[in-house]
C-alpha cells in the first residue's frame, strides 16, 4: 500500500502527500476577487500539510454564480488568482480551482437573470423558477468551462475540479427529476451524462496535459427519483472511458434539498434560520429538520457507496471525501484503492492537522460536526469553534 504521506502523481501534478483540502464556498470575495484574506485561508492548509488545497467556488461567468461575491474566472481575476497561487507553492501545496456553473442553485436575486435548468423547475430551497436551457446555451456553457480552466493554468494553479456534482447546473443533467429533455441530452443515463462529458473534453482540450483536470460527481442526491447509484457508476465508466480527468472526487447530496445529506451530523436549524430572508425564517424553525434533512455522522461515510466505483475506473484514480478525521480513515481509504482522500470539516476546525497526523498518529481532528461552518458560507466561512480563523 502506498505510503499516504509520500508525494503521488495527480496526472503532470506531483502532490507532496494524498491529502486534498476539498472546495468549500469561502465567502471571503465580497467583490468577486481575491482578497488577503482568502489567500490566507488557503495559505494556512498550504502551511498545515495538504497536498493541494481547492479554491471554491469559481463561477465560469456571471450568470452561473451561485451566492454573491463568488469569483468570476475572467481576466480582471488574474492578478489575485497569481498571488493566491504563488503563496500556496510558497508553503509547499499545490492549488487547484473548482470550476462551476450555478443553474438551478443560482439565483435571480443574485444574478439577476432567469436560472438554468434541463427542464423547467422550481427550486423548493429558493422558489426560483428555472427555465430549460437551450441547445446553444449548452455550447456556451461548455466553451465557458474552457476558458475559466485557461484562466486557472494562466494564473499558475496546478489543477481544475469541474464541479458536476450536489445539482449545479451540469449535475442537473444527471438527474431524471430535473432533466425531462428530449434532445440528445435528455433521456437514457448515457444521454444524461453527454453534457459533462463534453465539458471535461473542452476543458483537456484548452489545457491539455499543463495542469490537472479532476471532477467532483455526486453518487447520489438522496432526492427520490433524483441521482441514483446505479446510474452514476455509468456516468463514472463513460468519463472514465473518455480519459479527459486525472481523478474523480466522490460525493453525495445536493444543495437544492436536504444539503445535510452531504455533511451528515448536527442539524443547525436554529442557525439557518437566522441567517435566511422572510418567509423561510419563520419556516425553517417548523420544518427544517425536513428541509435541511437529518442524517447520523459517522466516520468515512460515503465509502460504503464509494468503494463500488474503484473496479469501475479502470484508468481514472479516485478520491475519497466524507468523514476523514484521522489517519486510520486515510490509511484504509488508499487500502480499499482509493488514490486520494479529500477532507473539508476537519481541516477548518485545525488547518494544521495533516502536519499533526504525521508527528503523532494517534491524533485525530477535533471536528465535533455542528454544521454550524454550513451557516457561515453566508458571511465568512469558518469554524464557529474557532472564529478567530
Amino acid at each position: 500500500m502506498p505510503d499516504p504521506f509520500q508525494p503521488a502523481k495527480l496526472g503532470p501534478v506531483t502532490l507532496r502527500n494524498r491529502v486534498i483540502k476539498v472546495a468549500t464556498s469561502e465567502g471571503r470575495s465580497p467583490d468577486g476577487l481575491v482578497t488577503d484574506d482568502l489567500i490566507e485561508f488557503h495559505r494556512q492548509f498550504a502551511a498545515g500539510g495538504v497536498g493541494m488545497t481547492t479554491v471554491a467556488y469559481c463561477c465560469v461567468s456571471r450568470d452561473g454564480a451561485s451566492a454573491p461575491g463568488q469569483i468570476v474566472m475572467e481576466t480582471r481575476s488574474l492578478p489575485g488568482l497569481r498571488k493566491l497561487a504563488d503563496t500556496v507553492h510558497e508553503a509547499g501545496a499545490a492549488v487547484s480551482a473548482q470550476l462551476g456553473h450555478g443553474g438551478v442553485v443560482a439565483t435571480r436575486k443574485v444574478n439577476k437573470v432567469t436560472p438554468m435548468a434541463p427542464s423547467r423547475f422550481i427550486n423548493p430551497s429558493s422558489f426560483d423558477y428555472c427555465r430549460p436551457i437551450k441547445r446553444d446555451e449548452i455550447t456556451r456553457v461548455i466553451d465557458q468551462f474552457g476558458a475559466a480552466a485557461q484562466v486557472a493554468a494562466d494564473a499558475g494553479f496546478d489543477a481544475v475540479e469541474l464541479h458536476f456534482g450536489h445539482l449545479y447546473l451540469p449535475s442537473s443533467f444527471l438527474s431524471p427529476l430535473m432533466n425531462r429533455r428530449k434532445d440528445e441530452y435528455g433521456g437514457s443515463i448515457d444521454n444524461r451524462t453527454r453534457f459533462p462529458r463534453e465539458i471535461a473534453q473542452r476543458v483537456r482540450e484548452v489545457v491539455g496535459d499543463r495542469i490537472a483536470v479532476t471532477a467532483k460527481i455526486s453518487m447520489d442526491d438522496g432526492l427520490p427519483g433524483g441521482i441514483q447509484l446505479t446510474e452514476s457508476l455509468r456516468t463514472v465508466q463513460l468519463l472514465d472511458h473518455d480519459r479527459n480527468l486525472d481523478a474523480i472526487e466522490l460525493t453525495q447530496g445536493s444543495s437544492v434539498f436536504k444539503p445535510l445529506y452531504m455533511m451528515r451530523g448536527d442539524t443547525p436549524v436554529k442557525e439557518f434560520a437566522g441567517v435566511m430572508p422572510p418567509p423561510v425564517n419563520l419556516a425553517l424553525p417548523l420544518v427544517g429538520k425536513w428541509a435541511l434533512g437529518s442524517y447520523p455522522y459517522h466516520d468515512v461515510y460515503m465509502l460504503e457507496s464509494a468503494r463500488q466505483f474503484v473496479p469501475v475506473a479502470k484508468h481514472t484514480p479516485l478520491i475519497l471525501l466524507g468523514g476523514i478525521t484521522n489517519r486510520g480513515n486515510i490509511e484504509d481509504a488508499i487500502a480499499e484503492g482509493f488514490s486520494f482522500v479529500a477532507m473539508g470539516r476537519a481541516l477548518l476546525r485545525e488547518p494544521d492537522l495533516i502536519n499533526r497526523l504525521q508527528v503523532d498518529p494517534s491524533s485525530r481532528s477535533r471536528c465535533n460536526h455542528n454544521n454550524k461552518c454550513m451557516v457561515t458560507v453566508f458571511g465568512r466561512t469558518h469554524c464557529v469553534l474557532d472564529p478567530q480563523q
